[in-house]
């Protein structure tokens, strides 16, 4: 059965974009896939703490003594969610776009999942990703305008840094769909929101 990991970000609910965009993914996927066995994860309304000394120590060794139950849900949380990231065939993130970058939340689940010796490793010739092979699609909603050759460009640190930090885990084929200048007013949203989807439909339903 094919896996498939749909996680949100976004701090509103039922007037998010990149919720409706990363729900329109999936529910693509599983068109193509009716075996989808699907695990979601909600970064808002069940976000993962930042990352801690005894976490990252955990990464490392087995088994850690005297930890206190607080630290002890944090570390066992932590490496279910490497788990359910190791398991997935496919990844489908619904990004929203907060000053410049990306949800503290999903920062912090990265941290979970950019793990050496587990998603990656350091090499003579550089660091050295095990988790190529999997999907991963991205819905960014973005409020203004930062495409390429737009005078914000520069300032777009979103899609470039998860481009940067998937390829670090062998995973450099991202399938991004943006969705911008939604606070334009209602007709530069709703065309953005339409391209997006259109972009959506023309999804291969499997990877190439």
């Amino acid at each position: 059965m094919t896996k498939l990991l749909h996680i949100d970000t976004s701090i509103q609910t039922n007037n998010s974009v990149s919720r409706k965009l990363s729900a329109a993914m999936v529910a693509k996927l599983k068109d193509g896939n009716q075996n989808l066995e699907i695990t979601y994860r909600d970064l808002s309304a069940q976000p993962l703490p930042h990352l801690t000394e005894t976490v990252f120590a955990s990464f490392l060794a087995s088994n850690i003594p005297d930890l206190t139950p607080e630290q002890h849900e944090d570390v066992t949380e932590s490496a279910k969610v490497l788990a359910e990231f190791l398991a997935a065939d496919t990844v489908v993130i619904g990004v929203a776009f907060y000053n410049y970058s990306i949800p503290s939340s999903l920062k912090a689940w990265i941290d979970r999942i950019v793990v050496v010796g587990k998603t990656f490793n350091y090499s003579p010739q550089g660091p050295k990703g095990h988790a190529g092979g999997k999907r991963v699609i991205i819905a960014i909603a973005r409020a203004g305008v930062f495409a390429e050759g737009t005078p914000n460009a520069h300032r777009e640190h979103a899609e470039r840094y998860l481009r940067d930090i998937f390829a670090l885990i062998g995973i450099d084929d991202l399938e991004v769909v943006v969705a911008e200048g939604l606070a334009y007013g209602p007709e530069a949203s709703a065309a953005s929101l339409q391209a997006a989807m259109s972009l959506i439909n023309a999804l291969p339903a499997t990877a190439a």
